[in-house]
């Protein structure tokens, strides 16, 4: 099974290099660090926020944790949480709940991007699925998907890496 070709389509029409990689099946970001031996630094989860009623794709490396309160406060909305699964399902019908891809899939869906993900060299995220990830460098993802920039996470007692 290869990443879904949307993925692959949109790295290609802009020239940006990047792996895919094929692993056992991971539920969690943390999963997938530990399977390809990456620092949980550089794998970048997406937890999905509803806003105001709008979902809002939040990027931060699996070694953090959301604070829904830095969300809202960032967002300058009136009332932040986490989507239920059943959302998620419905706004991103085309991933698997716990494998979106942090990439721009609806123009009406915002990207906020965790201060703390900024870094040198290469990122790993899910692909869509829980058995595919896409490594490429930080800076070509970051130019490409020009997310907002905020500061709204916090270490994650829970991770080993």
């Amino acid at each position: 099974m290869s990443s879904p070709s949307w993925i692959r389509k949109m790295l290609e029409i802009r020239g940006i290099g990047f792996e895919e990689l094929h692993h056992d099946e991971t539920h969690t970001a943390q999963e997938l660090a530990q399977q390809e031996d990456f620092s949980g630094h550089r794998v970048a989860k997406v937890v999905v926020i509803i806003a105001d009623g709008h979902p809002v794709e939040v990027v931060l490396p699996t070694n953090r944790k959301v604070d829904v309160e830095r969300v809202r406060s960032a967002l300058n909305v009136g009332q932040a949480r986490l989507a239920t699964k059943k959302e998620i399902e419905e706004f991103f019908g085309d991933g698997k709940v716990g494998a979106i891809p942090a990439l721009h899939q609806w123009d009406d869906v915002t990207i906020l991007m965790d201060r703390s993900l900024n870094l040198e060299g290469d990122i790993l995220f899910q692909a869509g699925t829980h058995s595919e990830a896409i490594r490429l460098n930080f800076r070509n993802w970051y130019e490409m998907i020009n997310p907002q920039i905020a500061s709204f996470s916090e270490p994650d007692d829970m991770a080993t890496l």
